[in-house]
């Protein structure tokens, strides 16, 4: 199976330069729809599905190779080679804003410019570092997703996505949660939550932009502002948009800021 067909890879649109969308974990390409099809007129759009997530080849899944958030970089890399990107737009949401930052250290000529979303280094406070969890809360979130898949998403869905007056859309977080396989939501969400990738801000050069929403419980405003901080040829945006996904709840707003930048 090739790459593309192992991570279920759409491209559309038209225009010299190609712009990747990523999505965050327990979802898919689909949490682009409403950002994506807003490009397609300048760029070649780029989505796909990690490993174990949508239509990928979850027989694909190596736990030893996804244990770290490298593994998701490389096929990001992988993706970018075979479809020949060459200085393009890398939009990551959530834990996929540092597997881009990990993609554009190892292949630098892939991407000119990096778009992250709600992006988090590491979610475990830790000295002077605001993560917005301590480790006793990661644990705990972890013990509960190990015990009770279904009603981990039922409870956390709603409130990663904030927006408590549009229930739909926590609903719409809930059964993308829901539909992923048990097993790899559970070594996904260990992957996620307690990598430590502080140390890969250091050096980057791409040209970066953070969006910030202006509430976010799991990514909270701290977090957005270290990542500006670390990445010297970086801005930073706070959305008018609360909860994790901007993407889902205020895709104008979003696409708004991503065009100004790109």
């Amino acid at each position: 199976m090739s790459v593309l067909q192992r991570h279920n890879v759409q491209v559309r649109g038209r225009g010299d330069r190609m712009m990747m969308f990523a999505h965050g974990f327990g979802c898919d390409q689909n949490m682009w729809r409403f950002v994506a099809p807003a490009f397609e007129d300048r760029f070649r759009v780029v989505l796909f599905d990690h490993v174990g997530c949508g239509g990928s080849d979850l027989s694909a899944y190596d736990p030893e190779k996804y244990a770290s958030l490298q593994g998701y970089a490389e096929d990001v890399v992988a993706i970018g080679r075979e479809l020949g990107v060459d200085g393009g737009v890398y939009v990551g949401h959530s834990v996929s804003a540092m597997v881009g930052v990990l993609a554009a250290k190892a292949a630098p000529e892939l991407f000119r410019d990096l778009v992250l979303v709600g992006p988090s280094p590491r979610y475990i406070d830790d000295a002077d570092y605001v993560g917005g969890f301590s480790e006793a809360q990661i644990h705990e979130l972890l013990e509960f997703l190990d015990t009770n898949h279904m009603g981990w998403s039922q409870a956390m869905a709603p409130v990663i996505m904030g927006n408590a007056d549009r229930p739909e859309l926590g609903e719409e977080l809930t059964n993308s949660f829901c539909r992923t396989d048990p097993d790899i939501a559970r070594k996904f969400a260990r992957t996620t939550f307690l990598s430590d990738n502080r140390s890969d801000l250091e050096g980057v050069q791409t040209r970066a932009l953070v969006l910030q929403c202006s509430e976010d419980v799991i990514a909270p405003r701290e977090v957005g502002e270290y990542v500006h901080r670390k990445l010297p040829n970086s801005q930073l945006v706070i959305l008018k948009a609360t909860g994790h996904c901007p993407n889902l709840s205020a895709p104008e707003e979003t696409i708004a800021a991503i065009q100004a930048f790109v």
